[in-house]
C-alpha cells in the first residue's frame, strides 16, 4: 500500500483519515482540495487541475495519499495510479452531523482554508453549489454509482462505520 485514494462526501472524515494513513505509512498527504480552490474559490481548468495533481504525485515517487474524489475533472489521473482505493461510505446522519459541526466551527472561528478562502453560512447552505446540498446528492449518487463501478476492484475498501475506519486504519499501520 504505497498509493491511497481515499473517496466520499465532505463530512466523511476523508481529509483526517488520509492525513492520519500517511503518518502511519509515512508517506506524503496531498490534498485535492488544496490543489483545486484558487482564490475567492476559484476553480483551474481540467487540464490545469490534472497537472497540479501529476505534479503533486511526482512530487512523491515513494508514494502519497491523496484524498478527494474530483473524477469528473480528474478522469484516471489519481485513480489509475492508485493501488488502494478506500470510500468511506459512512451513514448520512453521521457525515450531515460533522458538515454541520465542522462548518459552524470554521465559520465562527473564520478559519482560513484554500488560498484564503472562509466557508460562510451562504456557501454552506443557500448557494446553488452550497456544500451541504453537495453532499446530501453526492451521499446518494455514490451509493447508487460506485458499487457497480468499483465492484470487483481488489484495490477497493468500503468502510462503513466510524469504529471500521479505525480498526482499518489499525491493520493498515
Amino acid at each position: 500500500m504505497r498509493r491511497v485514494n481515499v473517496k466520499g462526501t465532505s463530512g466523511s472524515g476523508k481529509s483526517t483519515f488520509a492525513a492520519e494513513l500517511a503518518r502511519r505509512l509515512a508517506l506524503p498527504y496531498i490534498e485535492l482540495d488544496a490543489l483545486h480552490h484558487g482564490p475567492n474559490w476559484s476553480e483551474p481548468s481540467d487540464e490545469e487541475f490534472r497537472a497540479r495533481v501529476r505534479e503533486a504525485m511526482a512530487a512523491a515517487p515513494g508514494g502519497w495519499v491523496i484524498d478527494g474524489n474530483y473524477d469528473s475533472k480528474l478522469g484516471d489521473t489519481v485513480l489509475g495510479q492508485a493501488d488502494t482505493i478506500v470510500w468511506l461510505d459512512l451513514p448520512f446522519g453521521v457525515k450531515a452531523r460533522r458538515l454541520w459541526r465542522r462548518s459552524a466551527a470554521r465559520i465562527r472561528n473564520d478559519v482560513e482554508l484554500w488560498s484564503g478562502n472562509r466557508e460562510t453560512w451562504r456557501g454552506v447552505l443557500w448557494d446553488r453549489d452550497a456544500l451541504f446540498w453537495w453532499m446530501v446528492r453526492a451521499h446518494f449518487r455514490h451509493r447508487r454509482a460506485w458499487p457497480r463501478r468499483f465492484a470487483g476492484d481488489k484495490r477497493m475498501a468500503r468502510i462503513r462505520s466510524v469504529a471500521e475506519a479505525r480498526d482499518w486504519l489499525e491493520r493498515a499501520g
